[in-house]
């Protein structure tokens, strides 16, 4: 592409912030290239979710507030570019691209198929309807900015444009993250943050842990504890696995947790039956124990726990799985109760990129327009989705923050071209 045919608008990234911001500034009128790394555009959206794709979440729907308070100190800055596109309107976009949606759990909200693909298939129709160019394979090395606008390079290509938005996404994903846009901006003169795992499970070195692999919980409450305080408290569904414990549950506590680990030693405390006194908890066992007492105290335990976590607790209290139910003490009752009430974890640090839902890091949020998501340091870059250093639970927020910031920088830089071309 020589000099003179210049794109308007060039979108580093095809996943979802970069393929909606492209239809938006396709709609717009102008010329929209997207430069896409990977074989296939979307590729870490179309397994994002489980497979499901996480939309949005309902709660932006109630409370504009609420829905904002979840970003953390970022809600100031988010606050003008949800009014320009709110999760009702990401709704309605996606209703009226043919993918009406479905509110599950928690207020998340789901295509009503289900499947991630449809998402992804449905935004790139919408990029490529509305006119915007997607080559993929091509990984861009540098973005330089001159008086003319920028040029982009890949490893076989120059490109020169008069806007860029960027929208390479995030460290999160394993091996679909990506760390190009953190560089191309720290290039370019921005104050970029260091990214972290920052939502994921927590590993754990307790070796018994492996024996629960595949073990869940759907209704405990989980404290976390630093030198036998609490320091959070969270009841819902909790997932064992070899490496330590995950769900939605661990994985939304993850953040907070990061931040005392920096200060010292962490502990999980799992109360399995957070609903029942411990009063009310003594005397269900000792009816459970009563009324098979010949029966192995381990298969006793397993009525009202997996077997392998009841296992677990047998071995923490020094309780041979062959001892009969009527032989068990009052001291050793007490102990199983204890476990039952107070099961204690002792967590190393967080998983890495590669399990991590969210990642943070980013871009300085002052050096951006919260109003257009252009760059005050750079005229004529666009900055988007996780590239911005926010964070966010689990729930839809990821990719609500995608479709915003992106559906806002794709008008916005179109509007700049449309100044630019006039004076």
């Amino acid at each position: 592409m020589n000099k003179k045919d210049m794109v308007d608008v060039l979108v580093v990234g095809a996943g979802p912030a970069g393929l909606i911001s492209a239809g938006f500034a396709a709609q717009a009128g102008v010329s929209v290239l997207v430069l896409e790394k990977r074989k296939k555009p979307g590729e870490k959206l179309a397994i994002t979710g489980g497979g499901r794709c996480n939309i949005t979440n309902e709660l932006g729907l109630k409370s504009k507030r609420e829905f904002l308070a979840k970003y953390g100190d970022a809600a100031p800055f988010l606050h003008s570019v949800f009014a320009r596109f709110s999760v009702a309107d990401t709704v309605s976009f996606f209703e009226k691209l043919g993918l009406p949606t479905v509110v599950q759990a928690r207020g998340r909200m789901f295509p009503k198929s289900e499947k991630a693909t449809d998402v992804r298939e449905v935004l790139l129709n919408f990029a490529k309807s509305s006119g915007a160019e997607i080559v993929v394979s091509s990984p861009v090395r540098k973005i330089v900015k001159d008086k003319d606008g920028f040029s982009v390079k890949t490893t076989d290509e120059a490109y020169f444009t008069k806007s860029v938005i960027l929208a390479t996404g995030g460290l999160s994903g394993g091996k679909l993250g990506s760390k190009d846009g953190f560089e191309f901006l720290s290039d370019l003169g921005h104050t970029v943050y260091s990214p972290s795992a920052d939502l994921t499970p927590l590993k754990s070195n307790e070796k018994f842990l492996k024996s629960l692999s595949g073990v869940s919980l759907s209704f405990m409450q989980l404290k976390f504890k630093q030198n036998g305080k609490t320091f959070l408290k969270k009841t819902g569904k909790i997932l064992f696995t070899h490496f330590g414990i995950s769900g939605p549950l661990v994985i939304n506590s993850s953040h907070t947790v990061k931040e005392f680990l920096k200060k010292g030693k962490v502990e999980a405390s799992i109360n399995m039956f957070p609903d029942t006194s411990f009063e009310a908890l003594d005397k269900r066992l000792v009816k459970l124990f009563t009324t098979s007492p010949n029966k192995q105290v381990k298969n006793s335990l397993s009525e009202i726990l997996p077997k392998s976590l009841a296992e677990v607790i047998l071995r923490r209290c020094n309780i041979s799985f062959e001892r009969k139910s009527h032989q068990i003490l009052k001291e050793e009752r007490k102990c199983i109760l204890s476990q039952l009430t107070d099961f204690r974890i002792k967590i190393d640090s967080l998983m890495g990129y590669e399990h991590a839902i969210v990642a943070d890091g980013g871009v300085d949020l002052k050096e951006i327009d919260t109003k257009t998501m252009q760059s005050k340091i750079i005229p004529g870059l666009f900055v988007v989705g996780d590239l911005l250093h926010i964070n966010r639970p689990s729930g839809g927020y990821s990719l609500q923050l995608c479709w915003s910031t992106g559906a806002v920088a794709g008008r916005s830089s179109a509007e700049y071209v449309s100044v630019l071309e006039k004076s």
